[in-house]
């Protein structure tokens, strides 16, 4: 089931779109120690720790370049492995801002769990985006 504010075509007007939409909830990085020649992260796999659906949203994943040079503290990110991850929901219209907060507010309450049972060393930075993909 979808969310939807949508409000219902006029009588004589024309129908709305029937084309679904996707809207990013959050956005975030993951990252830990390079896996190379580091044996706590050697088969570090995401698989182990993120789900792919949370209720009605999916989340996605992808291995990527560190984003930034350093972090908050001055150090370097080139020592790390970085993965970029999304999470997403389809919705028959667009909803309104006020769902669309509620539904972020509600992934992120589901991931926040999963992110912090990660292995120590692990860190990871998550935010609400709300933009249509």
């Amino acid at each position: 089931m979808s969310h939807s504010d949508a409000p219902a075509a006029a009588p004589g007007s024309a129908a709305p779109s029937t084309g679904r939409t996707a809207v990013r909830l959050l956005q975030g990085y993951l990252w830990h120690p390079g896996d190379e020649g580091n044996e706590l992260f050697e088969d570090f796999d995401l698989e182990n720790y993120l789900p792919h659906e949370l209720g009605e949203a999916h989340v996605l994943w992808d291995k990527v370049t560190a984003p930034f040079a350093f972090f908050e503290n001055g150090e370097p990110t080139a020592s790390q492995a970085f993965y970029q991850f999304t999470v997403l929901q389809m919705y028959d219209a667009r909803p309104s801002a006020e769902v669309l907060g509620q539904d972020a507010v509600g992934a992120s309450q589901a991931l926040g769990p999963l992110l912090e049972a990660t292995p120590d060393g692990v860190g990871w930075q998550l935010w609400e985006d709300l933009r249509e993909l």
